[in-house]
């Protein structure tokens, strides 16, 4: 195992799993992907204020969606016997001490256990950055334990980090900072220094910290907001990637997770910050939703629109080609049907009035050019060039709007030439001459 290539995540279950730890999760899960390796889940649940459950579930639930299964899962607040016996052996060996403190209030308490900094210069080499050298000597001795059973953060991950082997450390470039308290506690303990790289951060549209208003919100929200996660993953994947570098350069943007295990490359990370785009999420998902599977579409559809299984097949297929070029996420659609959008399909509209047609002086012709169309061939290219010439004549629209407005019931809705082939000719007739009686 020394020498596998082993990553992992270590989210805190104090909030939501949001989209910048899962994206570091996603880049960990790649690498180790790419090189046979494993990619392990640690809880860091030491601190028992702010943990809940219910967070560390999200957490599950949020990594299950997004398809990145885990080898290996460990919960902090299980291993304190092991940080005691560390910290144990470093106080012995000199490496750490207790220290008495000045208790800032009345009652807290007046020790901790702080690591003896040998004040020298730390180098490491970053995979994104390069060389990073630190001068350890302004950290002083800071503080890695309140006491032999409450190791602080970085006396804990570091140990994590040894007894699981753990060779390369990926995380956000917040973390640079906490590097070289890391490495002095990693070659005190006698650990193999992993090797670290360090990712943008995702950034707002305005370069400022990424909010919730942006985007910054639990992994969940997305799945509930109707999108897929092949395109959340593909999205995340392109937050600080560049797919144009590299051996394997593409123009490309749409990928799988397997296109993703394929190509990706920590190398080809940039270093400045990656930035939120919604609009680009949303295209991502829509490229996603017309690639799925017919079968996939269909079903998803009918979950929204259970009316729909009562039409022919072929019908189904043009409906559904009309609703993709109209949604991004199935939230979209949800909306769009509360809106009652695609009612006429079903149902013919009832409550036309002679105001909403504006004019029915040429719905005769009209209906004469449509009956002149052979139902076989009743398709929305031929209608148009039946109709056109003559709508162009006397004014496309006094021709086509009481014609579409027959048809929907709606002021607003796809060109009446796609909706009559959709309905058919029995029905397109059929409602043009309801619509004239008005």
């Amino acid at each position: 195992m020394k020498n596998k290539i082993r990553t992992r995540i270590a989210p805190s279950p104090t909030g939501w799993l949001h989209i910048g730890t899962a994206r570091t999760a996603l880049f960990n899960y790649i690498f180790a992907k790419q090189n046979d390796g494993d990619f392990i889940l640690r809880i860091e649940d030491t601190d028992k204020e702010r943990s809940k459950i219910e967070y560390e579930e999200n957490i599950y639930e949020a990594l299950a969606w997004l398809g990145l299964s885990y080898t290996e899962v460990y919960r902090q607040s299980e291993r304190t016997a092991i940080y005691k016996d560390y910290l144990k052996k470093m106080v012995d060996d000199g490496f750490a001490y207790i220290s008495d403190e000045e208790p800032k209030e009345e009652g807290q308490r007046s020790s901790v256990i702080r690591f003896k900094n040998p004040n020298k210069k730390v180098t490491f080499t970053d995979l994104i950055r390069g060389d990073i050298s630190f001068d350890t000597t302004d950290l002083g001795d800071f503080v890695i334990a309140k006491d032999l059973d409450t190791p602080l953060y970085h006396l804990a991950v570091v140990v994590d980090d040894h007894e699981m082997a753990i060779s390369h450390v990926i995380r956000g470039e917040d973390h640079i900072s906490n590097t070289p308290r890391q490495i002095l506690i990693g070659e005190a303990i006698g650990a193999n220094i992993p090797i670290y790289a360090h990712i943008p951060l995702i950034l707002a549209p305005d370069r400022s910290k990424l909010s919730k208003r942006h985007g910054a919100v639990a992994i969940t929200e997305y799945q509930n907001d109707g999108y897929l996660k092949e395109a959340v993953v593909n999205f995340m994947a392109l937050l600080g990637w560049s797919p144009q570098a590299g051996p394997q350069a593409t123009n490309d943007e749409i990928f799988s997770l397997e296109d993703l295990i394929n190509i990706f490359s920590l190398e080809n990370v940039n270093k400045s910050g990656a930035i939120f785009n919604v609009d680009k999420l949303n295209w991502l998902n829509h490229e996603h939703l017309i690639k799925l599977p017919p079968e996939t579409l269909t079903s998803k559809i009918v979950e929204y629109l259970p009316e729909i299984k009562n039409i022919p097949e072929t019908t189904i297929n043009k409906i559904i080609a009309l609703i993709l070029e109209k949604i991004n996420t199935w939230s979209d659609l949800e909306k769009l049907i509360e809106q009652k959008e695609f009612d006429y399909f079903f149902q013919s509209p009832q409550n036309i009035t002679k105001d909403d047609l504006k004019t029915t002086e040429y719905l005769p012709q009209t209906i004469e050019l449509l009956q002149s169309i052979t139902e076989e061939n009743f398709t929305a290219d031929r209608i148009k060039e039946v109709i056109w010439d003559f709508a162009t004549e006397k004014g496309r629209g006094d021709v086509l709007w009481p014609m579409r407005f027959a048809l929907t019931g709606k002021p607003k809705s796809p060109d009446p030439f796609t909706v009559a082939e959709i309905l058919g000719k029995m029905e397109t007739v059929k409602r043009l001459n309801f619509a004239l009686e008005i």
